[in-house]
């Protein structure tokens, strides 16, 4: 499961928004941080979405928008041609920023500071794992079973659930629950583009 593999079809569904971008003078870069700064607008409504829930459905629309905007960026710096190694890593820093202040602030609207450290380290080294690979002469990697696509989907999909819904198992909710994914699938994740790395470069030496 990963959604990144759909990365070029919607590159053609976000088109015309690309085409707007272009025409009102945004940067790539410019909206890299738009995209972060809705990151942060959504972990601050899920720090305050656990006594007023309607707050994760305010989450949850901004983790849909900084979704379609990171790949919107992409986008527009292919189509200005002004792709660039400073670009990528400006975008890729304030993802990992985004990552960080979504998954604390799941976990701090829950009061689950422990799950939300395991939770993070998942997430963090699937990052890593998928950039260290072409650090090292690899295509990067995104595949997987949870990547990034993946991860913003299920936050928006289960806390705009939460907004109006949150039933417990095993004395857990749906948000404790996401956590216990991230933390658990993340690891694996990332234990799974070790080994594809790993043997694309047994095969390469």
């Amino acid at each position: 499961m990963t959604l990144d593999e759909y990365r070029s079809t919607a590159d053609r569904l976000l088109d015309p928004f690309v085409g707007f971008a272009a025409r009102v003078g945004l940067t790539p870069n410019a909206v890299s941080v738009i995209a972060f700064a809705f990151a942060v607008v959504a972990g601050m409504a899920y720090v305050l979405a656990d006594g007023a829930p309607l707050w994760y459905l305010v989450g949850a629309i901004c983790v849909a928008l900084n979704g379609a905007l990171d790949l919107l960026d992409g986008a527009l710096a292919r189509r200005l041609g002004t792709a660039s190694p400073a670009g990528d890593l400006l975008d890729h820093v304030l993802d990992r920023y985004a990552d960080l202040v979504l998954v604390v602030g799941l976990a701090l609207g829950v009061s689950r500071p422990t799950l939300g450290l395991a939770a993070v380290t998942g997430v963090l080294l699937t990052s890593y794992l998928g950039t260290q690979a072409q650090a090292v002469g690899l295509d990067r990697v995104y595949g997987g079973l949870l990547g990034r696509a993946d991860r913003l989907a299920l936050i928006g999909i289960v806390t705009g659930l939460a907004a109006f819904v949150r039933p417990e198992i095993v004395g857990l909710g749906p948000v404790a629950w996401l956590l216990v994914v991230f933390a658990v699938v993340g690891h694996l994740t990332a234990v799974q583009r070790l080994y594809h790395a790993l043997g694309a470069l047994t095969v390469n030496g």
